[in-house]
């Protein structure tokens, strides 16, 4: 068995509002997909994260850099596959964009060893610790608007949010440190005093202003503070977690088990969140997570993209071990951005329907047990939104 061909996909399309987090406002969503295919006709699919322009970086390196490192490699050695791009790309980045390119590709291998098994992904793991899993949804993105109309649109958000199911939600932040305390006061109003909520800055703060925002979050009762500072600053995660009685949380923008390593070191967060489609893929998510247990870090994957990504960490979730482990175990909950996107809702050729099946089930998704990860993309959709510039 010989790999033939990687193929990016990079997809594209307007959004119909415009979204925002800390960092930026965009109205353009972007995916994109690695295909692996195989002499034998057997096809695997992957995700590298990183949107827009990144995107079509990542879509250069797949196709010119990593596939003439491994055409005609056998698929099924992909821990071998893994550590040979590795150290040949060593020398031009151990973070950032080689790693989310090497990330995708390393997906769809464990998507080919499924459907050659005729396994789902969580059986060649180790079996799934549970068939269904929790999910939370996310939105309450940022706009161009004022305070006063911020705060009026995150509560009604948050409520819809609880209202479609969902076990949790997730806010954004990111205008200002007492702006940010007053949305959230909003969304507990909003919620209620029991339903768990987790505030997102997208790493917009000083340590000093994390703290004054969090010491206003602490008795909103927030599950977790997620990324709160720059993911360089590990001193700074430390104090916030010294000083604060709320979860700290964070780590997707973090690669491989060498940068794992140092994060988990400082002891600066109470929550991981590996991003599976970034960090290296699920040879490299496997190796930090058993860093993350190693360091009795709890692990909620971080989840953004397509279908393909959501289908990915259902597979990585029903194979994650409860931790530290009891009777009542903590258990780890799907991440889900309830904003616009097609490339989750209309990708596959066989829906997962999340919203569907959270409405449905008491918040909670099935785990697929197809082979591989059990799904399908649907060409003539992926033709339609291939973005070719």
């Amino acid at each position: 068995m010989k790999i033939t061909a990687l193929k990016s996909h990079v997809l594209a399309y307007e959004l119909p509002q415009e979204l925002g987090y800390s960092q930026q406002y965009y109205r353009r969503r972007t995916a994109h997909l690695v295909e692996v295919t195989t002499d034998t006709g057997i096809t695997g699919w992957g995700e590298c994260f990183g949107p827009g322009n990144v995107a079509l970086a990542n879509r250069v390196i797949v196709e010119k850099v990593i596939q003439p490192l491994i055409l005609n490699d056998d698929p099924l050695d992909r821990d071998v596959i893994w550590h040979k791009v590795y150290n040949l790309l060593r020398d031009h980045g151990q973070k950032g964009m080689p790693i989310q390119a090497l990330s995708g590709v390393d997906i769809a291998l464990w998507d080919i060893a499924g459907k050659v098994a005729g396994l789902p992904v969580h059986k060649l793991i180790g079996g799934a610790h549970r068939q269904m899993v929790k999910a939370y949804g996310y939105g309450m993105m940022l706009k161009r608007q004022s305070l006063r109309d911020h705060v009026a649109r995150f509560a009604d958000e948050a409520a819809a949010i609880r209202e479609m199911g969902f076990a949790a939600t997730k806010m954004k932040v990111g205008l200002g440190p007492e702006k940010d305390i007053r949305l959230a006061q909003a969304v507990r109003r909003s919620i209620g005093d029991e339903f768990p909520f987790m505030v997102d800055a997208n790493h917009c703060y000083t340590v000093s202003d994390a703290l004054y925002v969090g010491r206003g979050l602490q008795e909103l009762r927030p599950y977790w503070f997620e990324e709160p500072v720059a993911p360089e600053d590990l001193e700074g995660y430390r104090e916030l977690r010294s000083k604060l009685d709320i979860n700290i949380a964070g780590g997707e923008a973090e690669f491989t088990r060498w940068g794992w390593r140092r994060l988990l070191e400082s002891r600066g967060l109470d929550i991981a969140q590996p991003e599976v489609c970034g960090l290296g893929g699920i040879s490299e998510y496997l190796r930090v997570l058993a860093l993350c247990h190693t360091h009795f870090t709890p692990v909620v994957n971080h989840v953004w993209g397509s279908a393909v990504s959501v289908a990915v960490n259902l597979q990585l979730l029903a194979a994650l071990p409860a931790l530290p482990g009891s009777l009542f175990p903590w258990e780890p909950m799907l991440e889900f951005d309830t904003t616009h996107n097609l490339f989750r809702d209309d990708l596959l050729t066989e829906k997962l329907d999340i919203q569907g099946q959270v409405k449905a089930n008491g918040g909670m998704v099935r785990v697929p047990d197809g082979p591989g990860f059990g799904i399908e993309p649907d060409r003539d959709f992926i033709r339609h939104h291939a973005l070719e510039e």
